[in-house]
Parts: structure tokens; sequence; C-alpha cells
């Protein structure tokens, strides 16, 4: 028995496999993506299965593109596992609104209710409600099960989550949720199992394609960086961040209409809009052009902005983690951070910095540093393998 985690993007397909023993997650068997799946695509699968990794190219179809990569997936499960029953299907959402603050058992009506969420995360939203209606035609008998980006920050206090907005605007939903939340609580679980200080002022930064910060206290989330939308906050890969809103009423009057808006705000901007060359950090990193430099020095000045403003919200600092593809592999990044905050007290060994190259959990501070920092490396999966497990006892 087992429980396959997925995530479903706009031209991926990211999957991972648990064993069930006594109802408890067991170490992953199976890990693995199919990319291409975007029309004109090249489809091929990749997958790690004990210890080896492989990979197929995939002939599909034009239409029903999504469909047909679930088949593929689904005969690579019975080729590798026979008959291992899947027991319940756990699926990244990223945005549970108000509503819905912890995981749930998919029905037609939560997957309508989500679908009244697409606008506010349109990178995300709506290929993680595809994935959901895909499987469970390709899995008919298997509970599908939603486990969302913002429920981890239902802790957040009223003043962190609530804008300086109308109260009628409040009662229809806009407020701050906060974003990246299995990653979050997957660092969390991690720092908690290791570190006595992880009880304390923790701040952990989500630093990817995606970007984001948490401050946590006693392991709950009390504020973030992320807010109504997945645009606010850190820079990243071409999403802008925080912007002054009067930018989007000056574009208003000059003509811009909302698909011009929403394509610039999650397609245009962040790193490739400033660099002009690529969203990639580690493209950016190899590009001696001064564009790439300024992109580079925008994204880290902001993080660490961001940082000042959510160490004022701790009232100190205990312990920092890295996770994500930036923040689990870029060392000049953590480096750079690290003498920034080093009026907290922060101190990075080089030497572990230097090891720490995504592929463990390691500590990187020196022993006269005041904050722990640690390298985290994130599995999502295993968070969400685990909430499925939680439903199916219930």
């Amino acid at each position: 028995m087992a429980i396959l985690s997925v995530n479903a993007g706009s031209s991926t397909l990211k999957f991972s496999l648990y064993p069930l023993s006594a109802g408890q997650v067991q170490a992953q068997v199976l890990s693995g993506c199919i990319e291409g799946l975007e029309p004109g695509g090249a489809p091929e699968m990749t997958w790690n299965f004990q210890g080896q990794a492989y990979q197929k190219s995939l002939v599909l179809g034009t239409t029903s593109v999504f469909a047909q990569a679930l088949l593929a997936l689904r005969e690579l499960l019975t080729e590798l596992l026979g008959t291992a029953k899947i027991q319940a299907v756990a699926h990244r959402v990223v945005h549970g609104g108000a509503q819905y603050r912890a995981s749930v058992v998919v029905s037609e009506a939560v997957l309508f209710d989500l679908m009244q969420l697409n606008s506010l995360a349109p990178l995300h939203q709506p290929h993680n409600l595809e994935g959901v209606r895909a499987f469970a035609k390709a899995f008919p008998e298997v509970p599908q099960v939603a486990c969302f980006d913002t429920a981890f920050h239902a802790s957040l206090p009223e003043v962190d989550y609530r804008f300086a907005l109308p109260e009628a605007l409040y009662a229809q939903g806009l407020r701050r949720y906060g974003f990246h939340g299995l990653s979050y609580q997957y660092v969390m679980g991690v720092l908690l199992a290791q570190s006595p200080r992880a009880s304390g002022r923790v701040l952990m930064a989500h630093l990817g394609n995606g970007a984001s910060l948490c401050a946590a206290k006693q392991g709950q989330s009390c504020s973030t960086t992320m807010g109504f939308s997945a645009l606010d906050g850190l820079m990243m890969g071409t999403r802008p961040g925080t912007l002054d809103s009067g930018v989007m009423l000056y574009l208003l009057e000059q003509g811009w209409d909302h698909g011009r808006l929403q394509k610039m705000l999650y397609k245009q901007s962040g790193l490739l809009g400033v660099s002009g060359i690529s969203a990639d950090m580690r493209r950016l990193r190899a590009d001696p052009s001064a564009s790439a430099q300024l992109a580079v020095d925008i994204f880290t000045y902001r993080l660490q902005r961001e940082c000042g403003a959510m160490v004022a919200c701790l009232q100190g600092l205990d312990v920092l983690a890295f996770s994500g593809g930036i923040g689990e592999h870029d060392v000049t990044l953590r480096t750079e951070l690290g003498q920034r905050l080093a009026w907290l007290g922060v101190v990075i060994d080089p030497v572990l910095n230097s090891q720490a190259t995504g592929d463990q959990i390691m500590a990187i501070h020196a022993p006269e540093s005041r904050v722990e920092v640690w390298v985290v490396p994130t599995d999502e999966g295993v968070v969400a393998a685990r909430e499925a497990a939680k439903l199916l006892a219930a």
C-alpha cells in the first residue's frame, strides 16, 4: 500500500511514491517528473527507483496530453510495483482561500470552491485542479486529497493578514494568505527534530523561481512575505514581488488591460524582466553582463530587506534556514546574505557552506554564530503524503 504525491504544473507533472506501514508514511521509493506537456513540447519522463535513474521519451497525441501522460505514469507504476495498491493521491494545491485551512478529500463541491481562486494563482491553481480531475479519472476508486500551500499560514495573526482596506473588501476575501506552506511545514519539522532552538524564533527562506520568507515562533507561522496572491514579497524568477500599487494605476491610465498586466506581473518581471536574459539564477551568475549582475544584486538586496522585516516581527532570530532551488544550491547567495545579516550575529562557515549542495540537511553556521544557519532540502511530496495518510486514518 502506498500514497502517490503529485504536483501538476502547466507543462510538468512531478510525482513521488511513499509506502504505508501501519498507517505511517515510509521513505520515498519512487520519484520522477514528466516534462514537455505544453503544446508542441517533447514529452519525456524521468524517474528514480531504488537508487537508479531512468529516462524515457513519450509519444503523445495532440489532444488530452495530460491524460495520456497519466496513462504512461500508471503503466510505470504497474511495471515497477506490480499489485501494490495506491491508497490515495495527494495533490499540491497552491490556494485554499479562507475556507480550506487544512487538507481535504476532494469532491465536486470542493473543486468548484477551489476554481473560484484560479485568478489568485493563475500560474498554479488551474493546473493543480486539472491534475486532480485527471487523476480522478485515471484512478477512479482512489481518494484524491488536496493539500494547500496556504494551510501552514492559518496561524497568522489578524494584524498580519488584514489589509488596510474597507471592511466590505475583507468580507469578500481580500486578505493575506501566504504560500509555500507545504515546504515550510517540512522545513519546520526538520528543524524541530534537529535543534532545540527551532522552537524559538525561526526565519525560513524558500528561494526558487517562486520565492518567499516565513517567520515562525514555536513552530507556527506568524508572518510571511507572500500575501493575497503569489506576487507579493521577494523578487522572483518572473514575478516582481512587492510593487507600489500606484504602478498598476499608472499602467491602467496608459491603456493596459487585465491580460497584459497579468502577463507582465507573472511572466515578464523579476530576474527575467530586469536582466532581459533569463529567470534562472544559475545562468545569470555565469553571465558577465551588467544587466545580469543588476538582476542578481536586486534579488539579494530585496531578500536582505525582507529579512529585516521578518526579524522585526520575530523581535530577534535564533535559526535561519534555506530551502528551494536557489536556497539549497547557491553558495554565493547564502554567503552574501550571511554577511548582510552579520549585525544579528549570523556567521556562516565558508567550508560548511561550500559543502551544502542540496543533497542533505546541513548546519552551516560557524561555532561563534549567535544564529544557527541550516540548509534543508525541501520535500513537499512527503508532507502531502502524510496529510493524506492522516485523512485516511480519520
